[in-house]
């Protein structure tokens, strides 16, 4: 783990970010108040202001929703402070809503505005009254704005019709709360909905509407949406490693590193320290480090993302039950990361030269593995096995090569593991989109109809790796073990099948 302690300061433009149009800006006249009541904001969030409030040509927002994903304690309700001063003060919004999805988060909230306001002769002359009592808390000037605190798991703010609606603690936000807030919003001039979150995890708590924001961020195109998250992008089990196991990768952030820690934190060094983050890398569980401190969370697919990476026409196309192979055939075995489901798939060629894929054996766990392989290697003798050693069917390929087979002549003989390199793990990835949907011709690619295939090919998402991709099974949003499994076959046949085609076997299809 990292050690050094050296002063560093965190990166103050986010590693995400869809920025809208816009032809001026509000966002420094409203730094600029909040500065002047002794709030003075870090450049990162001057920067979430300044583009959260860009206006058009008509002076309208350019962004009707803002997201800001950050870890805890950078700082994120500074930018809501200063957004909520801005919008009682100067902007003339006459409701401000902000609500949490616990109570004592908005109940804090309601404590540093109040100070905020109290402390300035100018902003306090100007104030009606400050309703404390629970429930009521809030804030409300002379001409009738109002600013008001709620806490979501009361079901407090339906029915409100507000000019600005702050989302804060996103992470647990269920589609209720904003079907019940989008159509109070309608009739509003000029409404302005904003997202607060640290890195979600669909396991903890609905996040699916703060999910859709984010997948709209990365994909950048959305004209109304401006979106800033602060993350690392962390290696993955198909990252490149030495013989000792170590990543070698270079394209991906490690978590020991202090320039991770900057990156997903823009407070270090201003309000985190380095020596804090250490020990809470040495305390916390991996997961939750990554989450909580490194901006990784666990996101949920979505329907609207189903068959994003092949379009299901174009895969339903390809499924032929009646597909045989009749070339001698690669296997590959590969395991969910949670290590539940594991896919042995197999791959050869058909009479008619296209090249065929199968799901051989799709059945939870482990331990039955290195038994099936076993029986599959002594009926097909197969030109290759191939597992990837860098993804959780690694720890797999001991046990593997410790399988005992008995060849026609006597001779007994350890199984032998194919191990792609980092680099051939982005070769297939090509070779299999390129055979099932080529730029140019007709599909090389059939594959049998099996439920695990087909439901990973739907919630398939990909990753870079160097310059190529990869599958990504950290972000889809089902097991796509079988496809990777499918994957891996399918270039261990073209590496390893056609260098020295044995004489053909008869055509298969059953797996006894």
């Amino acid at each position: 783990m990292t050690t050094a302690l050296a002063p560093v300061i965190g990166a103050q433009e986010p590693r995400i970010a869809s920025i809208p149009s816009y032809r001026s800006s509000a966002g420094q006249e409203a730094v600029e108040l909040a500065a002047s009541v002794g709030l003075v904001l870090d450049p990162w969030q001057q920067f979430c202001l300044h583009h959260g409030l860009g206006e058009r040509e008509d002076g309208r927002w350019a962004a009707f929703e803002c997201g800001v994903v950050v870890s805890r304690q950078n700082g994120k309700g500074g930018i809501f402070e200063a957004r909520c001063l801005a919008g009682l003060y100067l902007f003339g919004e006459r409701l401000i809503l902000y609500s949490a999805h616990e109570f004592k988060t908005a109940q804090e909230m309601f404590l540093r505005m109040r100070m905020l306001v109290e402390g300035s002769d100018a902003l306090r002359r100007r104030v009606k009254k400050i309703p404390t009592s629970h429930g009521e808390e809030g804030i409300e000037l002379l001409d009738g704005r109002r600013l008001r605190f709620v806490a979501r798991s009361t079901g407090s703010g339906r029915g409100f019709s507000g000019d600005l609606n702050i989302m804060d603690e996103a992470f647990n936000l269920p589609d209720t709360a904003v079907d019940a807030l989008m159509p109070t919003m309608s009739a509003r001039p000029n409404p302005q909905l904003w997202y607060g979150s640290s890195a979600a995890d669909k396991k903890l708590a609905p996040c699916e509407q703060l999910a859709r924001v984010r997948r709209r961020g990365i994909k950048g195109d959305d004209p109304s949406l401006f979106y800033a998250e602060w993350s690392i992008d962390p290696h993955s089990e198909q990252c490149a490693r030495d013989e000792n196991g170590a990543v070698t990768c270079t394209d991906h952030d490690d978590p020991d590193a202090v320039e991770s820690w900057a990156k997903a934190n823009p407070a270090l060094g201003i309000r985190i320290s380095v020596e804090h983050v250490a020990r809470e890398r040495a305390s916390m569980g991996e997961k939750g480090f990554l989450r909580e401190r490194l901006g990784v969370g666990d996101w949920p697919s979505d329907q609207a993302d189903q068959w994003g990476v092949i379009p299901e026409a174009k895969w339903r196309a390809l499924a032929d039950p009646s597909s045989e192979m009749v070339s001698r055939v690669a296997f590959a075995i590969h395991t969910a990361p949670d290590r539940s489901w594991t896919a042995i798939n197999v791959a050869g060629r058909r009479a008619d030269g296209l090249l065929h894929v199968e799901v051989v054996d799709y059945r939870p766990g482990t331990k039955w593995v290195a038994d099936r392989a076993k029986q599959l290697e002594e009926r097909w003798n197969p030109c290759a096995w191939v597992v990837d050693a860098g993804s959780p069917a690694g720890s797999l390929i001991a046990d593997l090569e410790a399988v005992k087979i008995k060849r026609p002549n006597g001779d007994v003989v350890g199984l032998e593991i194919t191990k792609p390199t980092a680099r051939e793990v982005g070769h297939a990835y090509g070779q299999f989109i390129d055979a099932a949907m080529p730029e140019d011709g007709e599909p090389t690619l059939r594959y049998l109809p099996h439920p695990a295939l087909d439901g990973a090919v739907a919630g398939a998402a990909t990753r870079r790796l160097g310059d190529a991709k990869a599958w990504d099974a950290r972000a889809a949003g089902v097991d796509i073990c079988a496809l990777v499994a499918g994957t891996n076959a399918l270039w261990g046949y073209l590496a390893h099948g056609q260098v020295e085609e044995a004489p053909p076997v008869e055509p298969f299809a059953f797996w006894d």
